[in-house]
């Protein structure tokens, strides 16, 4: 099945200069439909990381995903939200298998290079977060993504 999702560069891969070498990577095995760099406010991280909100590690999130700018990148292709979450690999960089993204490009749980939409929470809304343009009606998430 077709599906889109959404995978984020983290500042800390921006700060290495890492995004063109995350994008080749993504681009042999994913479509990419979309792409924005953009730096987000204290307001905006939290409102992308309600869902943890409350937990120890929130401040802390926020305040690294505000620290510099992040590379949004919308994804499509067959069975796409579950391939990614295993081509990025395991939060944990140093429990990641060895090709995965966050294996080569992380260097800690907080620092592991990229954020990937999860299937079991809610990846419309991530996507509609970052890429608005993409949807006909925030609320109710009809996308009015072209598909192939």
């Amino acid at each position: 099945m077709l599906e889109n999702t959404l995978l984020v560069i983290k500042p800390d891969a921006v700060e290495k200069k890492l995004v063109g070498e995350i994008i080749k990577t993504l681009e042999n095995e994913f479509d990419i439909i979309g792409i924005k760099l953009t730096r987000l406010n204290i307001q905006q991280a939290e409102d992308f990381y309600a869902i943890h909100k409350g937990k120890e590690f929130f401040a802390g999130l926020v305040e690294f995903m505000t620290s510099g700018p992040v590379v949004a990148i919308l994804l499509q292709g067959e069975n796409i939200q579950e391939r990614l979450r295993k081509f990025v690999g395991a939060t944990d960089p140093k429990k990641a298998e060895k090709e995965t993204i966050r294996a080569k490009y992380g260097s800690s749980v907080q620092y592991n290079a990229v954020h990937a939409s999860n299937p079991l929470e809610n990846p419309e809304q991530e996507m509609a977060f970052y890429f608005p343009e993409y949807f006909i009606d925030n609320n109710t998430q009809d996308s009015k993504i072209n598909r192939k």
